[in-house]
């Protein structure tokens, strides 16, 4: 029998847990509005305050939206709406702990390279001939555009992979890389090894080569994440 102290919940955390569950088992539907606060507090017979603190733990978890005059609202969520809602924590944790930066180019390198081999195998005429668009676009994108241009062609990736959470990751790891990017206009020379990169990747996928194009976005990641450093060490070079 294990032994230890019982934490005590506190009366919203209950609250929010009942909601939480109605939700989940569709008593209330995406879009629709919960009760009001006051037939909240008469149906758990409890204060306000706990009532308006259980509304906004579920606010900041992205099930339910509150506004000033209509309510709480029931969110529809998805893989990238439930996904982003980690994204400011995580920034938070990685300018806290700047070691944390090296470890999210590793998590990077390791779900894009599943991504790449699961579109390569899934990919469609329509999907080549979208991801060929994206890689073009960005051979024609300027230094001002070029990095839009290659989170573009990720996610056109992402998205050739039908999987949502991939694309979810994709676009907060973008997200919270660009936060803490310092080559924001790459030279020359940089560009062209982006896209000659790139444009091995997309040659893989278009043959079907799951492995080659596993190999391939392997290989560009390994080299393109050494640009990468926590804005702090700069700063500390100056």
């Amino acid at each position: 029998m294990q032994t230890g102290k019982i934490r005590r919940r506190k009366l919203y955390h209950e609250v929010a847990d009942r909601l939480l569950a109605e939700i989940h088992a569709g008593n209330h539907s995406p879009g629709s509005l919960l009760p009001s606060e006051r037939a909240l507090q008469e149906t758990f017979g409890i204060g306000r305050p706990a009532i308006r603190e259980a509304l906004h733990s579920l606010e900041s978890m992205g099930v339910i939206s509150i506004r000033h005059g209509e309510g709480a609202r029931v969110q529809a969520l998805t893989a990238g709406s439930v996904i982003a809602q980690i994204a400011d924590i995580a920034h938070f944790l990685i300018s806290s702990t700047p070691r944390m930066l090296d470890h999210l180019k590793r998590a990077r390198l390791a779900f894009e390279v599943a991504m790449v081999r699961d579109a390569a195998t899934l990919a469609t005429d329509s999907d080549i001939e979208r991801l060929r668009i994206a890689l073009e676009a960005q051979a024609a994108a300027d230094a001002a555009d070029f990095s839009r241009a290659d989170t573009a062609f990720h996610l056109a990736i992402a998205a050739i992979s039908r999987n949502p959470i991939y694309h979810g990751l994709c676009e907060v790891m973008f997200d919270l890389l660009k936060r803490f990017y310092l080559i924001r206009k790459p030279a020359v020379a940089a560009r062209r090894k982006t896209l000659a990169e790139h444009r091995l990747v997309f040659e893989r996928i278009a043959a079907r080569d799951a492995e080659g194009a596993a190999n391939a976005m392997n290989a560009h990641l390994e080299r393109a994440q050494e640009h990468y450093a926590y804005r702090a060490e700069r700063r500390a070079q100056h």
